[in-house]
């Protein structure tokens, strides 16, 4: 065992999690529930978030899902997957580069193949990747305590992919990457079984079967050992969105006519960077006649007089994510964008009413409304305008509520989920919109919401301007002429 930041013992990765919700309070308590928030750094007055028993717990499930599988082994390069199972990680820049590689078999703990002198710092700094649970694993002639033992081989080697085929095809990059991997699965004993991979490259994938490796689908196992969160995973979501309350706050503040979206982008990333974010993955920044139909990417538009404006905010604190939509009228709303936003609001609020474990994801979209009422041919058109994601170490995880989807497929709903649940709907005017996003927390008689900057009405931000009459209503439409009688043509005006 192991000793946390509280002095409490803990149990080693390969240890059995328990059957204890993940809404109780953990043993020793670090808060009566996990959505309460304390601060971003660990203290020794407080117990706050428990990185050793998030490691053993997330291991935990992954090797249960993998005891359940057909599988003898998995094999990872996607860096969500990495981090979940060997709790290592060794920046951003690496996430798309598909460079390190994690194996777990049933008959060991992880070993992690990391770039270069990342390794040696694991070696040095993540000491659970060079014990074990696990007797074929272990080191026979090492004393050891309990269950927990020294391992035989680090669970810390170097090693490397091909660069996304930088390395010349001559190098035979792949080969050895093949042959690192048939290497323990021989000596383990399950190189007759399948091996699971989540994501890989071609050369990779041949090089694996040129050595006799059966290699399947391995994603699932991941997707279904991530769908349920822990306390301590639920913790870290909340404080990452707690994060992005403090964003939009500054947000609301700095929004005028004039500033530009991207403006809008630096400002909140900066936010984030400064309160301890990891990765600020995106701000996706949309106004005026960019809203309707929505292009997922900001852009250097100028916000004017009157526009709408709603923005998505991705970002990771110690690889947890956020998705996070909020729309405003900036200066002042028109008729138009306020029905868009209630009507955004009330499919937000009756989807929420429905979210209890043993309710489905078919529940949830069918009180949304189909791709056809609000302006698309058919729902794969109409994809992640109404929709629902799991959200943990990335975001897009099960379960997917979607109207393509979810109503021949439907998932159930089980306490410990956490998801964003997302609603779009087009102005009158033909091209405002309002995006709204509430990310919840699946408890044992309904849901808790976790992203609290203010969304039950539309926000007018931007300063107030003031008429010889008093001051300038925000329910107005942007073209002057048309808040007046006589500019509306009406008779008798």
């Amino acid at each position: 065992m192991t000793t946390q930041l509280d002095g409490t013992a803990a149990t080693h990765a390969g240890t059995d999690s328990g059957a204890r919700s993940p809404l109780q309070p953990p043993a020793g308590g670090y808060a009566t529930i996990p959505t309460a928030t304390r601060g971003t750094n660990a203290v020794d007055w407080e117990q706050r978030i428990d990185f050793d028993r998030l490691r053993s717990e997330r291991l935990a499930r992954l090797k249960a899902e993998l005891a359940r599988s057909e599988l003898g082994a998995v094999l990872a390069f996607d860096f969500s997957n990495i981090r979940y199972m060997t709790s290592t990680h060794i920046g951003t820049w690496a996430m798309d580069k598909l460079i390190r590689f994690s194996l777990l078999t049933r008959n060991t703990d992880p070993i992690m193949w990391d770039f270069g002198s990342a390794a040696k710092h694991h070696g040095l700094f993540n000491p659970w990747l060079d014990t074990t649970t696990a007797e074929a694993d272990a080191d026979p002639h090492a004393p050891h305590h309990g269950a927990v033992r020294p391992r035989a081989e680090s669970g810390s080697r170097a090693g490397i992919s091909t660069l996304r085929g930088a390395f010349s095809p001559d190098a035979e990059i792949a080969d050895r990457v093949a042959s690192k991997i048939k290497r323990e699965l021989e000596k383990f004993g399950v190189a007759d079984q399948p091996l699971g991979v989540d994501v890989i490259e071609l050369p990779v994938l041949f090089a694996l079967q040129k050595q006799g490796i059966r290699v399947v689908d391995g994603q699932q196992l991941f997707m279904e050992a991530r769908r349920i969160k822990t306390a301590d995973e639920i913790g870290l979501l909340t404080q990452a969105a707690s994060m992005v309350d403090a964003a939009y706050e500054d947000l609301y503040e700095f929004l005028r006519p004039g500033v530009r979206e991207n403006e809008a982008v630096g400002l909140v990333s900066k936010k984030l960077y400064d309160l301890g974010s990891e990765y600020v993955e995106g701000v996706n920044a949309i106004s005026g006649e960019r809203c309707s139909p929505h292009p997922h990417v900001f852009s250097d538009r100028l916000i004017r007089p009157g526009d709408p404006a709603f923005f998505d905010i991705l970002h990771s604190f110690n690889g947890y994510r956020t998705c996070y939509y909020r729309t405003f009228a900036v200066g002042s709303a028109s008729s138009a964008q306020r029905d868009a936003y209630k009507r955004a609001r009330e499919y937000m609020d009756r989807a929420i009413a429905l979210v209890r474990p043993g309710a489905t994801t078919a529940d949830i979209v069918k009180v949304w409304p189909t791709a056809q009422e609000f302006g698309f041919p058919d729902e794969e058109a109409a994809f992640a305008l109404q929709y629902g994601h799991g959200v943990g170490l990335s975001i897009w995880e099960k379960p997917i509520f979607s109207r393509l989807v979810s109503l021949e497929h439907p998932e159930e709903l089980k306490e410990g989920m956490v998801f964003a649940l997302e609603t779009y709907w087009p102005a009158a005017d033909g091209w405002g919109a309002a995006r709204i996003e509430e990310e919840v927390i699946v408890t044992a008689d309904g849901c808790q919401v976790i992203t609290k900057f203010p969304a039950e009405d539309l926000l007018v931000a931007g300063k107030r301007y003031f008429t010889v009459g008093g001051s300038l209503p925000t329910l107005r439409d942007s073209q002057s002429h048309l808040n007046t009688a006589a500019g509306r043509g009406e008779p008798g005006a």
